[in-house]
């Protein structure tokens, strides 16, 4: 299965927030859409980074309450990973174990087209698994 097919399955909404923008702004958006990273955007729309909630809980611990008023610059990684529509399911559990990361932009031509997360990865690998299950019972029953 490639990253298109996920895409396609799950839509390829993009949730972004600005560099400028409080973490407490950010945090109402991965909670009002039920997700762990949000893409960061420069005022041109380019990619400045992502933010997910594991920055945002490294940031609590160092500085409590008062990094809910930080910027999102101040909290988001910059160094973005992505991948490409073509890449394999396999080829983004490699990367997101080797990277350690659970959060890849889908990228198209240098633009984003969409997110997968860990969760998108591991949910069409079970489903790998039941199609194969499946398919080896009914070779079997017949």
């Amino acid at each position: 299965m490639k990253v298109e097919q996920i895409l396609q399955a799950k839509g390829a909404d993009i949730f972004a927030v600005a560099p400028g923008d409080k973490i407490s702004d950010a945090i109402a958006l991965l909670n009002d859409k039920n997700i762990g990273a949000v893409i960061v955007r420069d005022a041109d729309g380019s990619v400045a980074g992502i933010l997910s909630e594991r920055d945002i809980v490294r940031r609590l611990g160092a500085h409590g309450t008062a990094a809910l008023n930080m910027s999102v610059k101040e909290c988001m990684t910059s160094n973005v990973f992505t991948c490409g529509a073509e890449a394999s399911v396999d080829e983004l559990m490699a990367r997101m174990t080797e990277k350690r990361i659970r959060h890849l932009p889908v990228t198209d031509d240098g633009r984003i087209v969409g997110v997968v997360s860990i969760g998108d990865v591991v949910k069409r690998k079970i489903e790998e698994a039941e199609q194969e299950a499946a398919a080896l019972k009914e070779y079997i029953n017949s």
